[in-house]
C-alpha cells in the first residue's frame, strides 16, 4: 500500500524559508511523478511544483518559480519542497501527491496523497 507521509511546515515571517518533506513507501516509484499542491481557505487546490522520480525533471507554477525548489532523494524515497522568500499569499495547506507517469498540474490525476501540512506566512 502506497503511503506518503509529510513533515515540515509551520509558521514563518515573510521572507523566511521552510522545507517540506514527503516520504514515500509501498512500491517502487521509478516510473512515478510527484507533485506538491496547496489549498488556501476559500480557494481551489493549485499545483505548486512537480518532479519526475526518474530523471528529476522539475516543473513549477509561475507564482513560485525562482523561490521554491522541488527535489528528490532516491535513496530515502523522499521528495522535498524548499520554500524561500515566502510571502503571506503562500499561506495554505500543502499536500504532496504521486501518480504513475508524467507530472500533471490537475490534482484529479494523482492517485496518492499525503496528509497535508499547514504553512503560515505572517506579514
Amino acid at each position: 500500500q502506497v503511503q506518503l507521509v509529510q513533515s515540515g511546515g509551520g509558521l514563518v515571517q515573510a521572507g523566511g524559508s521552510l522545507r517540506l518533506s514527503c516520504a514515500a513507501s509501498g512500491r517502487t516509484f521509478s516510473s512515478y511523478a510527484m507533485g506538491w499542491f496547496r489549498q488556501a481557505p476559500g480557494k481551489e487546490r493549485e499545483f505548486v511544483a512537480g518532479i519526475h522520480w526518474n530523471g528529476g525533471r522539475t516543473y513549477y507554477a509561475d507564482s513560485v518559480k525562482g523561490r521554491f525548489t522541488i527535489s528528490r532523494d532516491i535513496t530515502q524515497n523522499t521528495v522535498y519542497l524548499q520554500m524561500n522568500s515566502l510571502k503571506p499569499e503562500d499561506t495554505a495547506v500543502y499536500h504532496c501527491a504521486a501518480r504513475g507517469g508524467l507530472v500533471a498540474i490537475d490534482s484529479d490525476r494523482y492517485d496518492y496523497w499525503g496528509q497535508g501540512t499547514q504553512v503560515t506566512v505572517s506579514s
